[in-house]
């Protein structure tokens, strides 16, 4: 990745201003980047970030929009299980970075993010300007959604309270944490140094694990168990994590089902795995979790939504969920009857059974089999030339066949049959709070994450998603970070075309009107041109299945020689079944 060194930088030993203090906390918390877009509510702090600290822990990655910020924040965390710092300006920084915010709270990531306000002295307060920048408890704004706010009143406060945010943040279940300090504190000039947190004391387990009793409960309903199912639900990127989960579904005989919106969590390849994921419960699945004398729900999402399928089933749930619940956000999904409650780390629970002594009457280890590849027939259209979401899956498949990859986002009409994962960063899932134009800076985030692992990064988005959010690929092109972006573009919002079709059909309306307000078309946006305008190779677009493949290994080669690349495709959008939301 290219860095922007400064130069000519003073020899200041010890903080001159207040930002100089908060920046020499924020190198001490092993912060590799922060994304911002610059704002004066600010000024100070980036001025102590590049000549105080060296634009060094943290480097500093220029983002078009706070919302990129926060979503590229967001991509970096889903990767690494680590928070980036955002800067955000004042508060239509923060207003602008809120949707974001809340994608990265409903998906539990670790975030803390810094903003900024005029003088809380209205005396200090420069005309106008200070005046519409100042708002009265800026952290309301988005309390519901963060984990933990603060906006302190001294240097001394802002300093403790960075280093809070950041061990509030990492500590599960993870939110980003936001800490406003106000302009007149950074540029406070210091008479003596100021104590800064000793922040390298902490070496307190970001994720409890559960206790004994709830493991010997957990271990005797396994043991007695006859037909049990596993949920995989929030689980670690963590590849020792991954190959626990699969030896303790190995030594129970015990049925897996996955889900789109998470990243992967058990290999699809695997005769346990009960089916392809899905967005929703699949039908088939549904039937499993019936028959089932014992569901094990690892931070399942959803979990009530998907009790009413369980018959007369004991449930079990290993979450922490309950810690971040409140009156606004309703992603608590409403109550679910349980036997067992496991309030712990899932992942510690599986470490902590496999210690346990297996039942000598199970069945040996299952062994892995080859995952089924062919398509139905009925995917298949030999009388067109024109692209499918199936086609596109796989000729993707086959041009990225030559190195391993992460799948950093798919569209809503990817179907899970065409997701094959083996590896914990095989897949990283959806943004939490299922909106649109998150996806962008989400890939440009895990691909700076990903740099130097051997793993290609690619992002497949809709169109709706790359035109929302794409500026924030020209972050990507201005450090040189290696990407691969494919746009499956059916020039519509076409989840909403489904639900207007459905409308219709309820009200007995014209069904060939659903197309209005929902067609990106007339004219037609140059997706590759655009991100050619961004500093990427733009390929496309791509409206053949006879020249898909040839596109797709152009994108693949370039993005592996190290260029961030957006390859176009025109997909059709109708031929395929689409779970709406």
């Amino acid at each position: 990745m290219k860095a922007e060194a400064p130069k000519n930088l003073p020899s200041e030993p010890e903080p001159g201003w207040g930002s100089d203090a908060m920046a020499a906390v924020l190198r001490s918390l092993d912060l590799t980047y922060i994304a911002l877009n610059p704002g004066s509510s600010y000024r100070g702090l980036h001025d102590s970030l590049v000549n105080f600290a060296g634009n060094t822990e943290p480097q500093m990655l220029l983002c078009l929009h706070e919302d990129a910020a926060v979503a590229i924040a967001h991509g970096w965390a889903k990767v690494t299980g680590r928070p980036m710092a955002v800067a955000v300006h004042a508060n239509v920084g923060l207003m602008h970075a809120s949707m974001a915010l809340y994608n990265a709270y409903c998906d539990r990531v670790p975030m803390l993010v810094l903003g900024a306000t005029g003088p809380l002295d209205a005396r200090a307060r420069r005309p106008w300007i200070d005046w519409i920048h100042t708002s009265a408890d800026q952290g309301a704004l988005i309390r519901p959604y963060t984990k933990w706010d603060d906006q302190p009143g001294s240097v001394q406060a802002a300093l403790d309270s960075l280093a809070q945010a950041h061990r509030v943040t990492r500590m599960a279940p993870s939110a980003p944490t936001y800490v406003c300090l106000d302009i007149a504190l950074q540029e406070q000039r210091l008479t003596s140094p100021p104590k800064l947190p000793d922040t390298r004391r902490d070496r307190t387990p970001r994720a409890p694990g559960p206790d004994v009793a709830s493991v010997d409960a957990v271990h005797a309903a396994l043991a007695g168990a006859r037909r049990p199912v596993f949920l995989m639900g929030r689980v670690s990127r963590d590849p020792a994590d991954w190959d626990r989960r699969v030896a303790l579904a190995e030594r129970y005989g015990a049925r897996v089902v996955t889900d789109l919106k998470v990243g992967a969590a058990f290999p699809t390849a695997h005769p346990l795995h009960a089916g392809p994921p899905a967005m929703f419960l699949p039908e088939a699945s549904a039937r499993l979790l019936a028959d089932a004398d014992l569901i094990l729900s690892l931070d399942w999402i959803d979990l009530p939504g998907v009790i009413a399928a369980a018959g007369a089933a004991r449930v079990i749930s290993c979450t922490l969920e309950g810690a971040l619940r409140n009156g606004w956000a309703k992603d608590s999904y409403g109550h679910a009857d349980l036997d067992l409650e496991v309030r712990a780390d899932p992942d510690r629970l599986v470490a902590a059974l496999l210690d346990r002594e297996a039942p000598p009457s199970r069945a040996p280890a299952v062994v892995r089999t080859a995952a089924a590849t062919a398509r139905d027939a009925a995917d298949r259209h030999p009388d067109t030339d024109d692209i499918f979401m199936a086609d596109l899956a796989e000729e993707l498949a086959a041009a990225t066949a030559g190195g391993p990859t992460c799948l950093i986002r798919l569209p809503l009409g990817w179907r899970g049959a065409d997701l094959h994962v083996d590896h914990p960063l095989d897949y990283l899932g959806g943004d939490g709070g299922a909106g649109i134009g998150s996806g962008p800076g989400m890939a440009v985030g895990a691909a700076l994450a990903l740099e130097n692992s051997g793993r290609l990064p690619v992002a497949v988005l809709g169109d709706g998603d790359l035109l929302m959010g794409g500026t924030a690929l020209w972050t990507a092109a201005h450090y040189e970070i290696p990407l691969l972006v494919v746009v499956a573009n059916n020039a519509f919002y076409y989840n909403d075309v489904i639900h207007q079709d459905r409308v219709a059909a309820r009200r007995g309306r014209p069904a060939e009107n659903r197309w209005i307000g929902q067609a990106i078309d007339d004219p037609r946006p140059d997706l590759a041109g655009f991100a050619r305008s961004l500093g990427l190779r733009g390929i496309g677009p791509v409206r053949r299945r006879a020249d898909l493949f040839e596109a797709l290994a152009e994108g693949v080669k370039a993005a592996r020689a190290g260029e961030s690349v957006l390859v176009d495709v025109g997909v059709r959008p109708d031929g395929y079944t689409i779970q709406t939301h």
